[in-house]
């Protein structure tokens, strides 16, 4: 995965690494100063802080003390729980972590070589699509020889700290890490793909059956390896950081750094009953004020657990900020939860694998309308068609898909000022199943995202067997920026941009022809087909100028519904087009009737129903059973 780390900036690590210890100097890292510059992007700053390294701190610094633990980490004055409660989450997983903190041996500090020490560490994030490797020098913000920002339990351990710094660099400065987004976080430790999920408006709380789901899903989440976190939202800048009465606290992350069904009851009593309760467990990154509802650290409820079952649990009575709660509370008193899936990818796993395609596009300006794809979402019809557009196939009869797109982050720096996220969005829309170019009017809309200034928007849908096209847009027309398309299925998708408006003209058209017209058929159903006990196992096929679509085969009924469609740009609009209904047989397959299209530009009417005909050129005669199909025609090959 790291092999293809790139450095930030085109700082070597090991490069600078070496130059220092040959120079015998300590590294200062000339792109993210010991200044203000790296503090705030705006504003004046408060006390004055004094950029200290760990040895200047403490008589005996680590990057670890006693190994890393969710325990290890406490929030500092900057609003930053989101990226503590994603660094608590971080610090649970083992595989994840070694990779975020890569040779983490040979940065640790070593008291019996100090002549190996250069004051400079590295540290691998997820940026846009790409591992990016971090330099920076060990210069950490103090006042009164404190650090300002996150720090650990223990003085003398410095890991969160520098992870920090590493990911303010990323941000522009440390103000930049101020009210920011747990779910970005989370992806830019895994490069997984985050799924927020509003407890709220999913009415979790009061469905059992949804809520049951949901814990199942969020079990799976964690227990293949992903990373979670829960919040409260706050509504005003009062409730900001405001404790309730039940002990959590408002506009605040907490890291979920367990998951399970929790077994009641004693002894062989417990085992045989099996009764058991979905529990969570969470972490407050300020490592101490915990939920004092049901299952807090010192309820009588857990007298209703086994001690070696407690044990196993890892229940303390300490306020260290690290509680359990029954995932319906959970549900009740938080209104989001943050779920980060690490993509599995790997043939070799037992798990579930997916198959990702990952593209790079732009939102870009252009006056020719044909060239422009900054074109705002669906409320602006006029343009919309206008932007990126993406296809995709859904090679199953029904598969799980996950989408995700990204913008380029923006950095917040003293000369540029805060870096704001465009508002971004995508609809899904089914197509034609033979579809090659871009689309230029509606269609049937599988599936919608939300719009939000955030980095990403993440959908997960259910789709049937076809083809699909997204179209990613900022909301409103005319802006621009670049983002990443990231899109999950279970068998590969061949998802890949449409460029092209319509055929490309090349040097063999004058010879072979250029199609005079587009005809999109749609074949919505048939009725009355030749029955048999079963019932018929139909499929349908259309056919024009040797390009053909087939639909799946409808199963066990003479009323099937295809809902198939098909494009075709036609060199000879004078020939009809064929729709063949075929009885899907072991040996061979029978033929149960066809209907010959005119698809004239000139037909208003787009719906007909027509009876199916036998073979013969001469005077077909009619078989059992009717199809139902809408055609639109044009000489305008941009119209459909």
């Amino acid at each position: 995965m790291f092999s293809c780390v790139k450095p930030y900036e085109d700082q070597n690590y090991s490069a600078l690494k070496r130059a220092c210890l040959r120079r015998k100097v300590l590294f200062e890292d000339p792109n993210f100063p010991a200044t203000d510059d790296s503090l705030y992007y705006k504003g004046t700053p408060g006390p004055t802080v004094r950029w200290k390294r760990p040895k200047d701190i403490c008589e005996d610094p680590r990057l670890f003390v006693d190994g890393i633990s969710s325990h290890d980490l406490h929030q500092g004055q900057v609003g930053n729980c989101w990226f503590v409660a994603a660094c608590s989450s971080l610090a649970s997983r083992e595989s994840l972590w070694q990779k975020v903190i890569p040779d983490w041996k040979e940065q640790e500090w070593d008291p019996e070589k100090p002549s190996a020490y250069a004051g400079i560490f590295h540290f691998h994030f997820w940026r846009f699509g790409e591992w990016v490797d971090v330099v920076i020098d060990d210069r950490l913000p103090t006042v009164n020889n404190q650090l300002i920002y996150c720090h650990s339990n223990s003085r003398s351990e410095f890991w969160c700290a520098l992870v920090e710094k590493a990911y303010a660099k990323l941000a522009g400065c440390y103000q930049a890490l101020d009210g920011g987004n747990t779910a970005d976080a989370l992806v830019d430790f895994t490069g997984g793909v985050s799924e927020p999920i509003d407890l709220t408006e999913g009415g979790f709380a009061n469905d059992e059956a949804k809520r049951n789901q949901l814990f199942e899903r969020v079990l799976k989440v964690h227990s293949r390896g992903g990373l979670i976190s829960a919040s409260i939202k706050a509504v005003t800048a009062a409730d900001m950081e405001a404790r309730l009465a039940c002990g959590l606290v408002k506009g605040h992350a907490y890291a979920i750094t367990d998951v399970r069904k929790v077994r009641l009851g004693h002894g062989l009593l417990a085992f045989f009953k099996s009764e058991k309760l979905d529990m969570i467990r969470l972490r407050n990154p300020w490592g101490e004020r915990e939920w004092n509802g049901p299952w807090s650290d010192t309820s009588e409820e857990w007298q209703k657990v086994s001690k070696s079952e407690r044990e196993k649990m890892g229940v303390t009575v300490q306020d260290d900020g690290e509680f359990w709660m029954t995932f319906e509370d959970v549900c009740r008193y938080f209104t989001d939860i943050i779920k980060c899936r690490v993509i599995n990818t790997s043939y070799l796993s037992i798990h579930k694998t997916w198959e990702e395609a990952r593209l790079r596009g732009a939102w870009t300006r252009h006056e020719d309308p044909r060239k422009n794809r900054s074109g705002g979402c669906i409320n602006h019809k006029d343009t919309f068609f206008q932007n990126p557009q993406y296809i995709f196939d859904v090679k199953k009869p029904e598969d799980e898909v996950l989408i995700c797109i990204q913008q380029r982050p923006k950095q917040s720096t003293r000369r540029d000022g805060k870096g704001e996220n465009l508002a971004i969005g995508f609809d899904i829309y089914k197509v034609e199943e033979n579809r090659e170019y871009r689309m230029h009017g509606l269609q049937h809309r599988a599936a919608s995202s939300i719009y939000i200034n955030s980095r990403s928007v993440f959908l997960r849908t259910d789709q049937p067997e076809g083809r699909y096209v997204i179209i990613p847009t900022t909301f409103e027309p005319g802006h621009t920026g670049e983002f990443l398309l990231r899109v999950f299925t279970d068998v590969p998708s061949n998802c890949r941009e449409l460029r092209l408006d319509e055929p490309p003209h090349s040097c063999w058209s004058s010879l072979c022809g250029y199609p005079q017209q587009v005809t999109q058929v749609h074949i919505l159903g048939a009725t009355g087909l030749k029955d048999s006990s079963t019932g018929a196992n139909s499929y349908v096929i259309i056919k024009c100028e040797g390009d053909k679509v087939r639909s799946a085969v409808q199963k066990g009924t003479s009323t099937p519904e295809y809902n198939v469609k098909g494009i075709f740009y036609r060199k000879k609009p004078g020939q009809p087009i064929t729709v063949q209904i075929w009885n899907h047989r072991v040996l061979k397959d029978e033929f149960l009737g066809q209907v010959h299209l005119k698809a004239d530009p000139d037909d208003l009417q787009a719906l007909h129903t027509l009876h199916l005909q036998d073979r013969s050129s001469r005077q077909p005669s009619d078989l059992p059973g009717t199809v139902a199909v809408c055609v639109f025609s044009s000489t305008s090959l941009t119209a459909i």
